[in-house]
């Protein structure tokens, strides 16, 4: 059986979207030491640390408007700059990842969805930066239409829609700042001809 090596997590902070947790961490030389970890959980019995669940806290929409990638370029306070990214956003409580991609594709851009069929290991939660946070996202792909507007987004949010062509893809990827995942797909748009070819593997 493997050792349990998180004595005991005490929470830090109380937020509403993210919260500071520090764990009582046994290394593997017996040493004790504390480690930070931000998580959307409430609760430290709700971290993944301790439920090993696999459910996704947040979706990421990988959206073809013809022939051009729907991004946004927002703007973060982590880095005090704009960032090109997917379209994404937090799964609201009883939600599917289907249901939140289509209404946080809406809200951001204005756009709406229509799925396209994917394998399932392509859509399974996968961690964003699981050196800090347990955040786990799913990604949504799918096909665009309607005309682009933030007259939809929160007060909060500072985007601006991006319908990027391959030639503009490769000159955000040379100098512009992009999210880690928006760069792979981006990279994996920029090598198929079809859009969704990655998609298309053999079983």
């Amino acid at each position: 059986m493997e050792e349990n090596r998180i004595q005991s997590i005490e929470k830090q902070t109380n937020n509403r979207f993210l919260n500071l947790y520090v764990q009582d961490t046994k290394r593997r030389n017996g040493i004790h030491a504390p480690y930070y970890v931000a998580s959307r959980r409430p609760n430290p019995d709700q971290l993944r640390c301790k439920t090993k669940d696999q459910e996704p806290d947040a979706v990421i929409i990988y959206g073809i408007y013809e022939d051009k990638v729907a991004l946004i370029k927002q703007y973060r306070y982590a880095i005090g700059d704009y960032i090109y990214e997917f379209p994404a956003g937090l799964i609201d409580s009883g939600e599917s990842i289907e249901e939140a991609a289509v209404r946080e594709m809406y809200e951001e851009t204005g756009l709406s969805l229509s799925l396209v069929k994917s394998p399932k290991e392509y859509s399974k939660p996968f961690y964003t930066s699981v050196g800090m946070t347990d955040e786990a996202c799913s990604m949504v792909f799918g096909t665009l239409k309607g005309q682009p507007t933030n007259e939809h987004q929160e007060e909060s949010e500072d985007i601006q829609v991006v319908l990027a062509d391959r030639t503009e893809i490769k000159r955000i990827l040379k100098e512009e700042k992009v999210s880690l995942m928006t760069a792979y797909m981006l990279m994996h748009y920029l090598s198929e001809t079809e859009p969704f070819g990655f998609l298309n593997q053999p079983e």
